[in-house]
């Protein structure tokens, strides 16, 4: 399953405390799609995901100030 978490318009570091709360929703294996607009996010969401032991599977940039990430929850 996948879910989807719009952040966008969010400064930091509430796109993190969001990511951090959907991902407690999800179960394991199903992924989260983060899309936010927060330039510090674009370090600290990768960085908490690795930390975690949660998987990358897409990251990119969509716009002059607008990111995706997929995480796959461990």
């Amino acid at each position: 399953m996948t879910t989807t978490l719009d952040v966008m318009g969010q400064v930091c570091p509430f796109p993190l405390v969001e990511a951090k709360d959907a991902i407690e929703k999800i179960s394991a294996g199903d992924e989260l799609i983060i899309n936010f607009d927060c330039t510090q996010a674009t370090e600290s969401i990768p960085r908490w995901a690795a930390e975690s032991g949660h998987e990358v599977t897409n990251f990119e940039q969509l716009g002059e100030a607008a990111w995706t990430i997929t995480i796959k929850k461990k």
